[in-house]
């Protein structure tokens, strides 16, 4: 009764060459939550079609087909062998944002896992699918970083960016935290500098916290300090927010800190 209850996670993938780090993040989610992992791929079918003779169209359709799956399985099945973990996939062709909306409409996981958007080139997952996700997503949403990204059944280095004790996700966190080196690393940005000199600043076992003044260079400052503390995933807390058409709103400063910190991001509901 219990594992028709798991949390599902879903995977955004563009098969390109992070998708193993991408995804084995998201296996060393599943493992500390015993969630359930489905991995979708879309295809616009422009890329397939790339002539003009539309009686091969179904004929070139099925071949790709074909194509995906196998390295779709490629991919998939050595991970989901080597720890464990179950992995369904799925794949269509279709426009992009569309069908991902749809999926989410349609099956509601719980977290959603795709890799950091590249700049200066136009990839799957890119600034429309991440502000798609962001939009569309309530729940929980990690944004993996190729070079600093969760390796199943090793230790995370995790910081915190701006928690507080209302912090949504209690359950997340706290798997997070049992699964974190020690001490845990609180990073917060506060709006003045009175603010700071009255902020009770501790350190122990437990954690360490450091406090930035809100300029122009705090995103440059923690990242310095992330880097440093050798940070590999930071978990920020959002406030929810849902307009009439639905979709979520997100504070416009945590997309700043998408693209400019070179670690994974967990973003909570």
């Amino acid at each position: 009764m219990k594992n028709s209850l798991k949390q599902k996670i879903l995977v955004l993938s563009d098969l390109g060459k992070s998708s193993s780090t991408t995804l084995k993040s998201a296996v060393s989610l599943a493992k500390m939550v015993h969630a359930e992992i489905d991995f979708l791929y879309v295809k616009k079918p422009i890329e397939v079609i790339k002539k003009e003779n539309q009686l091969s169209a179904n004929r070139v359709i099925n071949q790709e087909y074909k194509t995906i799956e196998k390295k779709i399985q490629n991919l998939v099945n050595p991970i989901s062998k080597e720890y464990g973990v179950t992995i369904n996939y799925s794949f269509s062709f279709g426009n992009l944002k569309n069908e991902i909306g749809k999926y989410i409409d349609n099956n509601k996981p719980e977290i959603i896992v795709l890799g950091k958007r590249k700049s200066k080139a136009l990839h799957f997952i890119g600034d429309q699918i991440t502000d798609l996700v962001i939009k569309k997503h309530g729940g929980i949403i990690l944004i993996t970083n190729e070079h600093n990204a969760l390796e199943p059944n090793k230790e995370l280095s995790l910081g915190v960016l701006n928690g507080s004790e209302n912090a949504s996700d209690f359950d997340l966190v706290n798997h997070l935290i049992d699964h974190s080196q020690k001490p845990l690393k609180s990073f917060k940005i506060a709006k003045n500098s009175f603010e700071i000199n009255n902020k009770n600043i501790q350190s122990n076992n437990e954690m360490i916290e450091y406090v930035f003044e809100q300029n122009e260079n705090s995103i440059s400052n923690l990242s310095n300090y992330l880097s440093k503390n050798n940070i590999n995933i930071l978990c920020i807390d959002r406030e929810k927010k849902e307009n009439k058409n639905g979709l979520y709103q997100i504070n416009l400063n945590i997309k700043d800190i998408i693209s400019k910190l070179n670690v994974s991001l967990l973003i909570t509901g």
